[in-house]
């Protein structure tokens, strides 16, 4: 079982002004930060003559509510942003409503009825006509019921995912806060394990020191593989029901959010056993790779010069599955790069910006694919570099708990 004190020296290290923030009963950004976005929003609105935007999010998908409002997706959420009008947040479901009203504060929050989009556009025809823009996923239907009733419709998509690349002074501690909640989970990866758990019970012991604290489940993959005749080359998605044994070889992805700004940590380890020459090999490469990624990495950098950077993966006689790096922080952003042998074509027009969240993770593999390693973890782009956020040990460790 996980020790429940598991973490907290790591929550005592934090700044008082983390820590308060945690505490709070359902964190908020400042009043401040939240005219930033909303300003923002309206301005790439007006660049492409759009009068309303329409926010859509379903089944916990769709961090642009959050966003603009404090409140989350949960079964669906639409949010209609209007210049001059208070932001309409329409929720689905009706017991929803109470602390919806609660976390979106100054916005007019109201039940969706029993069409959540029905409702939304009714709301709209009592507005002034003009160009409308979306945000988030619409089934057929809901596209149906789109293009009967507004004419002029644009994508917002590109614009909102620019908006979310650089992030501010508060949205850096709230990453600060996901990071450190990751490394929770490391740390009860490298605390509890033990020889022959399945991947299910990896999972739960991840998961156990940062619950406790307010920390939520994004992603924790797993792959294990013996060494000697291995199979597995990239953490797989599902964990299974199969154990962990002596001379195997674990590595992982790990992303652990405080109000869905998350961090992320990859690492590799061996279990109960030195690394065969393959595998030293596999893991040193990766090493180098993040290492020269992160050495060309600051304010300007192109997406030339990070995948020409990680050459030193093709110079070893090995490839890549996983991207190489991608944006990071309210969700998966561009620049989403592979290598020189399993590029993510064409490279997109972007220059990294200081206060850009990157996740530096070169998955080094063999080229028959039977083999593989993970490294890296989240990074901040500064002026002349990165600056490190997460705090757990680098390096090919070793897990050896009977």
């Amino acid at each position: 079982m996980a020790d429940p004190t598991a973490g907290t020296s790591r929550l005592e290290r934090m700044p008082d002004r983390l820590r308060a923030l945690m505490a709070q009963p359902y964190p908020a950004f400042s009043p401040g930060e939240m005219q930033r976005r909303r300003a923002a929003t309206e301005a790439a609105m007006a660049d492409r003559g759009i009068t309303h935007l329409l926010i859509h999010g379903f089944r916990r998908v769709g961090t642009a509510s959050q966003w603009l409002t404090g409140w989350p997706t949960t079964n669906e959420v639409i949010v209609l942003v209007t210049p001059g009008e208070v932001l309409k947040v329409f929720v689905q479901h009706y017991n929803h409503l109470p602390q919806a009203r609660k976390i979106a504060e100054g916005c007019d929050v109201v039940y969706g009825g029993v069409s959540t989009l029905a409702t939304a556009l009714d709301e709209l025809d009592r507005r002034d006509a003009g160009r409308l823009g979306l945000l988030g996923s619409f089934d057929l239907d809901e596209h149906d019921l789109l293009r009967s009733r507004c004419s002029d419709v644009v994508n917002f998509g590109q614009e909102y995912s620019r908006l979310r690349l650089v992030k501010s002074e508060e949205e850096r501690d709230w990453m600060r806060l996901g990071a450190v909640l990751t490394d929770m989970a490391i740390d009860g990866l490298e605390q509890d394990f033990r020889l022959g758990m399945t991947e299910y019970e990896l999972s739960d012991i991840v998961e156990r020191p940062y619950l406790r604290h307010g920390g939520g489940h994004v992603v924790h993959f797993f792959g294990a593989t013996e060494m000697a005749d291995p199979s597995c080359c990239v953490p797989r998605q599902f964990p299974s029901s199969r154990r962990v044994s002596g001379g195997d070889v674990l590595f992982t992805e790990i992303s652990t959010h405080f109000w869905f700004y998350s961090g992320q940590v990859l690492r590799t380890y061996t279990v109960a056993a030195e690394a065969p020459p393959l595998y030293q090999d596999l893991h040193s490469t990766a090493e180098a790779a993040f290492d020269g990624v992160c050495s060309v990495l600051r304010h300007g950098t192109t997406p030339a010069e990070v995948i020409a950077a990680a050459s030193v993966i093709e110079d070893a006689g090995f490839t890549i599955f996983d991207d190489l790096i991608h944006g990071y922080g309210g969700g998966y952003f561009p620049p989403v790069l592979g290598s020189k042998s399993r590029m993510n074509a064409p490279l997109p027009d972007l220059v990294l910006e200081e206060g850009m969240f990157i996740v530096v993770q070169p998955n080094v593999i063999t080229r028959d694919a039977r083999a593989g390693v993970q490294v890296g973890e989240m990074v901040m782009i500064t002026h002349d570099g990165v600056e490190r956020f997460h705090d757990v040990a680098r390096g090919l460790r070793r897990l050896d708990a009977s």
